[in-house]
């Protein structure tokens, strides 16, 4: 790929969120990992109405911090990377976004809500955590044959979390028959990831992998999403630079 990649953060930035500072910095060692200039840029909800928008970006990655400014503003950006073959990333709002976008796009379900800004929906796919997920860590079991198991390498990995709301299990069977699958689940059986069947890169995660980045250590995500835009494998041994 001539010139660097262009990544849009889609999400409300603010500093004080601990996901927002550490996204930068994951972004930064994959880039530097790899080989390849990234320039990220943070992109609001609200200044999202229609997919030329986002003309320009390589591919996006959509940030917690949840509810957004514009659900309509995030919907757009996940379809617009759905639709048209460009990596994506979701954690956290990202994830629960992305269910609901494929809820109401690719499903037709037009109830389809999330119970965060809609509490009394009758369809509401996603809903409260039947134990809420606050600044804390928990073990997630990566599918056998997903590409997030092939990305970290390994079955297992402990990730941190600050979340309330995930897939609400009363839909996920008809959520995930495909293409939309779960990649990963936690010891209850839970969503915790998903990705996309015959989408190029199209991975979302309830847990925030990026915090590692506020620890010094290397973010396998972002570093398959960085190698991803630039039309390399993102599922290799990220120990070489390439």
């Amino acid at each position: 790929m001539a010139g660097p990649i262009r990544l849009a953060l889609v999400g409300d930035h603010d500093p004080d969120v601990p996901a927002h500072r550490a996204i930068p910095l994951a972004l930064a060692e994959a880039s530097q990992a790899l080989g390849v200039a990234c320039e990220p840029a943070w992109v609001g909800t609200d200044a999202i109405r229609k997919p030329e928008d986002l003309a320009g970006f390589h591919g996006l990655w959509c940030v917690p911090a949840s509810p957004y400014r514009s659900e309509a503003g995030a919907l757009a950006a996940i379809r617009w990377a759905r639709e048209g073959g460009r990596p994506f990333l979701g954690t956290c709002g990202g994830f629960q976004h992305a269910v609901l976008e494929h809820a109401r796009h690719v499903l037709g379900w037009a109830g389809a809500a999330h119970a965060e800004v809609a509490p009394g929906a009758a369809q509401a796919v996603i809903a409260p955590l039947a134990c809420a997920l606050v600044e804390t860590e928990a073990e997630v079991r990566l599918h056998a044959g997903s590409l997030l198991r092939a990305i970290y390498g390994q079955d297992r990995v402990r990730e941190g979390y600050r979340c309330r709301f995930g897939l609400n299990p009363a839909f996920a069977e008809a959520l995930l028959v495909g293409p939309l699958r779960a990649a990963a689940t936690d010891e209850a059986g839970e969503v915790r990831a998903l990705e996309r069947d015959g989408h190029p890169f199209f991975l979302a995660t309830l847990f925030q992998p990026e915090r590692a980045a506020l620890r010094g250590e290397p973010v396998p995500l972002a570093r398959a999403l960085v190698a991803a835009c630039a039309g390399r494998p993102s599922a290799q041994p990220f120990e070489t630079v390439l």
